[in-house]
């Protein structure tokens, strides 16, 4: 609703619960887009909830099925109409200040990064309880804050709460901010508790052809748009082209990017495999952005399990996770092209 902005919610329920009723509560004033929250009966049989927004909003609105200790649940994701990312306003805020005392700044390189699982998907499960999803956002944040400390860096989580975010949403965010490269960090089980060691996966071929096949399928504006190509030409076979030299660049820095950060991983910890596997990880499947999925170890070896629940350790990865994006950067530095790059 217009005049003011207004999201509007109406739930057929017979009753206002406890949890409805205590939501305006769960607002707070640094909310981006949430100016407030009121829940209140409708009409006989219908509660409605009311959000009052600071900026006008693209809802996007999707369900999931009972899983563990959830029932039925109804999830609104809210985006600005206008996208303005948080990064992109904090890098610039530092190009202008850097501006200012040096007249000149050097082009910044946005690393997304994407601790795995979350919410009711806890991913592997340790001897001793420990859940991927939590280790993989502790070790993302210490990976952050290292990135965000380098003069040339800026890092963007894809979730910084203990929360469910399907994969096509991680890769979606990695795309809205055109990122540089796109980390996806992960901690490994197996059957036998004597697996151990670090590994570092890009995509397959077989996935990458598979992927083509669908971005081509979506013909959605956001996607249409590949590697700076515009693959919504007439020529189909033209559009299937382009987009496979994208995607085999694409997966060829992902490689290198991969093996930059195996190496660094190899003083850390044992590896799992010497070199960079590839696989149909389906995080991995961007066509335009350099990407990586790291087995940082093995939860379900106990051994492993200590380790990564030590705050010690969790620094050791996150800094030769730095190190190796750092390797690598150095190599192949930001393309000109990005959004971030200065006019």
């Amino acid at each position: 609703m217009k005049e003011p902005e207004r999201l509007v919610l109406d739930l057929e329920l017979g009753q206002l619960s406890v949890a409805l009723a205590e939501l305006h509560g769960k607002v707070t004033a640094e909310d981006p887009y949430i100016q407030g929250l009121r829940v209140a009966h409708n009409r006989p049989g219908v509660i409605r909830v009311v959000m009052d927004l600071k900026t006008e909003v693209v809802p996007q609105v999707f369900t999931l099925k009972p899983i563990g200790e959830y029932g039925h649940r109804l999830v609104l994701d809210i985006y600005p109409a206008l996208a303005v990312d948080p990064l992109v306003a904090l890098i610039a805020e530092s190009q202008k200040k850097a501006r200012s005392d040096q007249g000149t700044v050097a082009r910044l390189a946005t690393i997304v990064i994407d601790p795995g699982h979350g919410g009711e998907d806890p991913g592997a499960i340790g001897r001793h309880g420990s859940r991927e999803k939590d280790v993989t956002l502790t070790v993302a944040r210490r990976l952050k804050a290292l990135i965000d400390a380098e003069p040339n860096m800026r890092a963007l989580l894809t979730r910084d709460g203990d929360f469910y975010l399907p994969l096509q949403a991680r890769v979606e965010k990695a795309r809205r901010v055109r990122a540089d490269l796109f980390v996806s960090i992960h901690a490994d089980a197996f059957v036998r508790p004597h697996a151990r060691g670090s590994s570092v996966f890009a995509l397959s071929e077989r996935r990458a052809t598979s992927e083509a096949a669908q971005w081509l399928a979506k013909k959605e504006n956001e996607a249409d748009l590949v590697g700076g190509v515009n693959l919504d030409v007439k020529d189909r076979y033209l559009a299937q082209t382009l987009l496979d030299l994208s995607q085999t660049a694409t997966i060829d820095h992902s490689l290198r990017l991969g093996s930059s950060v195996l190496r660094r991983l190899e003083t850390v910890n044992t590896l799992h495999k010497p070199r960079v596997e590839q696989a149909s990880f389906a995080v991995l499947k961007a066509p335009d952005v350099p990407s990586i999925l790291v087995e940082t170890a093995f939860i379900s070896n106990p051994q492993e399990e200590r380790r990564l629940n030590d705050e010690s350790y969790q620094h050791k990865l996150a800094k030769a996770l730095l190190e190796g994006i750092r390797d690598y950067i150095a190599k192949h530095p930001p393309r000109p092209a990005s959004p971030l790059a200065l006019n």
